[in-house]
């Protein structure tokens, strides 16, 4: 039953937002009673906390079997995209700005994770786009693997970029085409415009 209501409570709140959703409304989309919640999460604040870990767990599983294939890895940026984004719903009620505004500390704490879980595979993608020629051999890769997991961050504060103007998955899009343009050897440039092209009837709603 805790799987069930970890389960049920990701998916509305990743789907409505962490403030939108009530103990009451997941009770209610598992035909249950409020109390036996209760019984697994004393509080909304637990269960908040069981979810966002649970989704971080799949989610750093997810990419850890994309970058355990070793594709080309400007296709690997744009598989990983694909993969989290799917994962998030295109995270329209900006779930993680809720977090971040409602529950600072699970925020954090969460922060810190995901930035440890996209370092190592930022730094080993860089490392191995260099190795390949599809990256310039004098990047500083500490340096550039921070500034993109900050990029990503800030790609979901809303008061920069409010939802009603700028849908999730265009966003990314479009700075992971910024990331890669900046980064790229003229072999790597190529690679990169054929991706696009090849991908360019993708819809951004």
């Amino acid at each position: 039953m805790r799987d069930k209501i970890i389960h049920k409570a990701s998916e509305l709140f990743l789907s409505l937002g962490f403030k939108s959703v009530t103990m009451d409304d997941i009770a209610n989309e598992l035909g249950i009673s409020k109390k036996t919640i209760y019984v697994h999460f004393p509080n909304k604040t637990k269960l908040v906390e069981a979810t966002t870990s649970h989704v971080f767990e799949t989610i750093s599983c997810g990419i850890d079997h994309i970058c355990g294939l070793e594709k080309n890895p400007i296709e690997e940026v744009f598989e990983i995209k694909r993969f989290v984004m799917d994962h998030l719903k295109d995270e329209k009620s900006s779930p993680q700005y809720q977090l971040q505004k409602y529950y600072p500390k699970i925020f954090s704490s969460l922060k810190a994770k995901q930035f440890e879980v996209m370092q190592g595979c930022v730094v080993e993608n860089l490392n191995r786009g260099i190795a390949l020629g599809l990256y310039r051999e004098n990047l500083d890769v500490n340096f550039i693997s921070r500034i993109y997991f900050n990029c990503m961050v800030i790609l979901k504060d809303q008061e920069l970029f409010p939802l009603k103007n700028f849908s999730m998955n265009a966003l990314m899009e479009n700075y992971l085409e910024y990331h890669l343009r900046g980064i790229c050897t003229p072999k790597g440039i190529d690679y990169l415009d054929k991706h696009l092209k090849i991908n360019q009837n993708t819809t951004y709603n």
